[in-house]
This record gives structure tokens, C-alpha cells and sequence, in this order.
């Protein structure tokens, strides 16, 4: 997933997200802390803007250790169709989407009445 800094210029982020297949860049402080998210629409705006004036504060986390239960009730009162995993102190770890969540939850309750 690509990330960026608060000083960097949208058009320049906008082509790195887009040649990696994604439609978002995490905006990130320079210990890996997550600040904000420039969302598609963000990337396609003005491409001389810094991600800092376009970001959108304060993305959904979530914590490394929430059950999938969790995971899945924190999705589904967002805004989105994922969940950007950090640390205890917003360091950015990975991504949870719903689907993959979804999935899971699929597979252990089959699991759960086959066995």
C-alpha cells in the first residue's frame, strides 16, 4: 500500500498509488506514525497540492490484537471497506480489508459445523 509524506505533492503520490494498482495513499509522520488518508477523489484533485491540505484525518484503525469479530463491527460502522492496523502508538503495521475479514469468518464457521 503506498504511503506518503505530509509535504508531498498529490500529483506525484497519485502516480505512485496509481502504477501499484491502489486508489488511496496512507499519509504517514516520519516515525511511521499514521496522520491522514488521501482517499480517490483526493488523488485526482489538484496534483500541485501537498497531501497535508487534501488528507482526511483520523482513518479508521484498528489494533493488531482485535478478534475478527471485532474487526468486522468496527468495519461495518465505518466508512469504508477497510481498516488501516497500527501499533499502540499509530505506527502503521498493515492493511485489513472487509472482505479478507469476511472471508475468514466464513471459512471458520464452516469450519466451526463441519468439524
Amino acid at each position: 500500500m503506498p504511503t506518503c509524506r505530509l509535504r508531498e505533492r498529490v500529483g506525484e503520490v497519485a502516480r505512485r498509488a496509481r502504477e501499484t494498482g491502489w486508489d488511496f495513499c496512507v499519509v504517514l509522520h516520519d516515525d511511521r506514525v499514521v496522520l491522514g488518508l488521501l482517499d480517490a477523489a483526493a488523488l485526482e484533485s489538484d496534483p500541485a497540492a501537498t497531501a497535508e491540505n487534501l488528507m482526511r484525518s483520523a482513518p479508521l484503525t484498528i489494533r493488531p490484537h482485535l478478534t475478527l469479530e471485532h474487526a468486522a463491527q468496527r468495519l461495518d460502522a465505518g466508512p469504508t471497506d477497510h481498516a488501516l492496523v497500527t501499533d499502540a502508538d499509530g505506527r502503521l503495521i498493515g492493511l485489513l480489508r472487509r472482505s479478507d475479514v469476511e472471508r475468514r469468518l466464513a471459512d471458520l464457521r464452516a469450519h466451526a459445523v463441519s468439524g
